[in-house]
């Protein structure tokens, strides 16, 4: 006897796949395993009894005339058998006679086994194989999908990640803090994502409408007292769940095998249950408990028609017309389930329901087999779906990195980063971070922030914390924040940096800070960037004093002239990108200082010489060539600082002598050769940077820059220097390095207030003694071969050495 147990591995699966299983996939189970033992318990009896036990056939006379003549010579041998007693419903009858054997058992037992083989329909002695060999046929299709390799490794990776999903810390706290929201909590929510949805067109309804202020209650972005619920393990462990579940979304959403896999499975079962169904109603009525039997074997027994009684048949009846039940229930719930998966849309899956039940905005909707998977769950427990939505939030994720990253970034190890920086402001530097940690609000004496390469800042409410703040940098980053912290930035902050690779990461909210000084934007912006229509909103920077915007524009944006009326310095510094249209300048008529860098430039823009308040101007890394036009700068009566560097200018016109207030000079990196001496006319210079020409020439009238503090004819082809530059004796730094001087005067020693002094790369075989009476020249600060210095006093070196 084979025991049902035997059978259960082809039905059984992990038991962790129930979650897949339906609740008409668990029925036909239940359904299956009941005709199962319908097809074993029938088995069982073919096996254990006898199957047909037969009788001679008693017939009439006028039928069988002969059978009995020859029945009756063959008995003549024999002892002749009594004669039968008549019946009153047959009075006339044939003797029943028989050849007697000593075989009479086997006779029969021979007798029973032809006429099961010749006279019992196939039906009768076959429904118990058949019962059992549907069964499996039904057990396998239910459960191919589970075993399929296409299939079956998307359900395993599936299940693991829901459970884990399932019994995750992280989970819990979710859906326990939008759980414990009371009902004026999510109404108050409601209403602000309503009219965040109406304001769109304005900078700060762009702003307060990112999903991200609405997906998680406010509560649960800035609650710190729970910040240490989730160990450092758990967070680690949910965190690399997120990974998971996006690699496996990416994975499972390219097909839908599953999907085809079960409708196929489906299909079939409810084909055969028709073939079922089908032969088996037609063929029940075959099962009958007397079968006659004509066998030709008279001359072993005597006789050639039988009566059988088929043993079993009365049983065998009634369990054809239960397994008939049992199938038609089997095939009606099949056909409920191709109407489940044909009327409903299994291929995508809305969370809809999810986010309006936990207020988690962002959970996205999936598709194919990930659907079809999250239906099939439903059916079993819709509590699956709501948990294991929480690792498809973006926002979710978000808040978990939060946790985690405000656990590694402590207080104390934050106020370690900070430094002072360029605008001597107390400046905390992150860089390349998950996100910005809530404990950077908690440094309360910061002055300055800077964020580079870091996704998703958010940046909330308790920014207002931070009453010292007044530079934000932001390199690299994609910046969201919420409108009270919106309202803090536009009363406090006055420095703003943005460097971006693409103009959708320019943050929308920065055209409203209305008492912000100082714009710099760095990155590649269209070349029609006056058209731009987010630019158009620098006009409402009211306080805007400094503007410097590194790109490749062509022209002046008109934004940029809308705040001219207020702009005291601008900065363009272009790729190479040839700005033309340089009219607009004239408008800026507060503008003290400007810098057109790297614009192709092939003479100096007219519309420059209308700044009659512009102080500084640099022009650095053009393609000027001639500056015959530098006569109009002596119009621009405030003029102080002029940069000519890093061009191709190959003289310095005499008119230059006509600029009288100059105070600072560079004409580095040109192709300068001469020197006129015109130019030592600009008697108020105290910065002169020539280095890198081709200059071979000193004048003497160099004598006459009594304010001249700082000189550099670095990389040239000077050869000597003149003695009238040591009447310059406010030279605090002096460049001859890399020149052709082979001699250095003793009169150097005239420059009292010289602490820095570059002579290397020369042809000097001795340094003057003399350098010595340059008290303020200390080694640190003279550039020089350590050959050439050792040829100074011992003395002058010592007196060099000390502090």
């Amino acid at each position: 006897m084979i025991p049902v147990t035997e059978f259960r591995q082809f039905s059984e699966q992990q038991p962790a796949f129930r979650v897949l299983k339906p609740w008409w996939d668990v029925f036909t189970d239940y359904l299956s395993v009941a005709m199962l033992m319908i097809g074993v318990f029938g088995c069982t009896l073919q096996v254990m009894q006898d199957k047909i036990i037969c009788l001679p056939k008693r017939v009439q006379p006028s039928q069988n005339q002969s059978s009995v003549s020859n029945v009756s010579q063959a008995v003549a041998s024999t002892t002749p058998l009594p004669p039968p007693k008549p019946s009153p419903s047959n009075p006339v009858t044939v003797e029943m006679k028989g050849l007697k054997t000593d075989l009479d058992l086997q006779q029969y037992s021979f007798i029973n086994q032809m006429c099961y083989e010749r006279a019992l329909h196939w039906y009768a002695k076959y429904f118990p194989y058949l019962v059992l060999i549907h069964t499996l046929v039904f057990m396998l299709c239910s459960n191919f999908w589970f075993k399929f390799p296409g299939s079956s490794s998307k359900i395993e990776h599936f299940i693991s990640i829901l459970g884990k999903c399932f019994d995750s810390p992280w989970t819990t706290r979710a859906l326990s803090e939008v759980s414990g929201e009371d009902s004026e909590e999510k109404d108050n929510r409601k209403n602000n994502m309503s009219r965040s949805n109406t304001t769109q067109s304005g900078p700060e309804g762009s702003l307060v409408n990112s999903q991200s202020l609405k997906s998680i209650p406010e509560k649960f972005v800035v609650d710190k007292s729970t910040a240490g619920a989730l160990d450092k393990k758990e967070g680690e462990q949910a965190k690399a769940l997120f990974e998971k579940v996006k690699k496996f979304r990416l994975h499972v959403e390219e097909g839908d095998i599953l999907y085809a896999m079960y409708v196929r499975q489906t299909v079939l079962k409810v084909i055969k249950f028709l073939i079922i169904i089908a032969y088996n109603s037609a063929l029940v009525s075959k099962v009958q408990f007397t079968v006659d039997c004509n066998v030709d074997i008279q001359d072993m027994t005597g006789y050639k028609n039988f009566s059988c009684n088929h043993t079993m048949a009365h049983l065998f009846s009634k369990l054809s017309f239960c397994y008939l039940c049992f199938v038609s229930i089997y095939g009606l719930t099949c056909l409920y389930t191709l109407y489940w998966l044909f009327y409903r849309s299994l291929k995508e899956y809305s969370f809809e329901y999810v986010r309006q039940e936990t207020g988690i905005d962002d959970i996205p909707d999936v598709k194919n087999d990930f659907a079809f998977m999250l239906h099939m769950i439903d059916q079993y427990d819709p509590l699956y779906s709501k948990r294991f939505a929480v690792f498809l939030s973006e926002v979710s994720e978000n808040k978990l990195k939060q946790l985690n990253l405000n656990n590694e970034w402590t207080p104390d190890k934050l106020r370690q980063k900070l430094q002072t920086n360029a605008h001597n402001r107390l400046e905390l530097p992150l860089i390349m971070l998950s996100g910005l940690p809530d404990t950077v609000f908690e440094i309360t004496e910061l002055q300055s922030l800077k964020l580079e390469i870091i996704k998703n800042v958010m940046i909330p409410a308790t920014i207002a914390q931070l009453d010292n703040l007044q530079e934000l940098s932001l390199h690299q980053c994609s910046v969201k924040i919420h409108s009270a912290a919106l309202s803090f930035l536009k009363e406090n902050l006055k420095v703003l940096s943005v460097k971006f690779d693409d103009m959708r990461e320019l943050p929308p909210w920065m055209y409203g800070l209305r008492n912000l000084e100082e714009l710099y934007l760095v990155g590649s912006l269209s070349h029609d960037i006056s058209r731009n229509v987010t630019l158009e909103s620098l006009r409402d920077l009211k306080s805007l004093k400094i503007l410097s915007i590194k790109s490749n524009v062509s022209k002046i944006p008109q934004a940029v002239v809308d705040v001219s009326s207020h702009l005291q310095k601008m900065c363009i510094h272009n790729d190479g990108t040839k700005l033309v249209m340089l009219n607009n300048l004239k408008k800026m008529t507060n503008l003290t200082e400007l810098e057109l860098v790297h614009c192709d430039l092939e003479r100096i823009p007219h519309a420059v010489f209308s700044l009659l308040s512009l102080q500084e101007l640099d022009l650095k890394e053009n393609n000027l060539k001639s500056i015959e036009e530098i006569v109009s700068f002596q119009h621009l009566r405030k003029l102080t600082v002029l940069k000519l560097w890093h061009n191709s200018i190959t003289y310095i016109p005499e008119h230059i002598k006509k600029l009288t207030s100059l105070e600072r000079l560079s004409f580095s990196h040109n192709k300068i050769e001469v020197l006129p001496s015109h130019l030592f006319l600009c008697n108020k210079i105290r910065y002169l940077d020539l280095s890198y020409n081709d200059i071979r020439f000193i004048p003497p009238e160099i004598g006459v820059l009594q304010s001249l503090q700082y000189f550099s004819i670095t990389c040239n082809k000077v050869e000597s220097l003149p003695d009238e530059l040591y009447f310059c004796k406010k030279l605090k730094t002096l460049k001859i390095g890399k020149n052709s001087l082979s001699v250095l005067s003793p009169k150097i020693g005239n420059l009292l207030f010289l602490s820095y002094l570059d002579v290397k790369g020369n042809h000097f075989e001795i340094l003057p003694p003399e350098l010595g009476d340059c008290r303020a020249l200390k080694r640190a600060g003279l550039v020089v071969e350590d050959a050439l210095f050792e040829t100074l006093p011992s003395d002058v070196r010592e007196q060099m050495k000390t502090e």
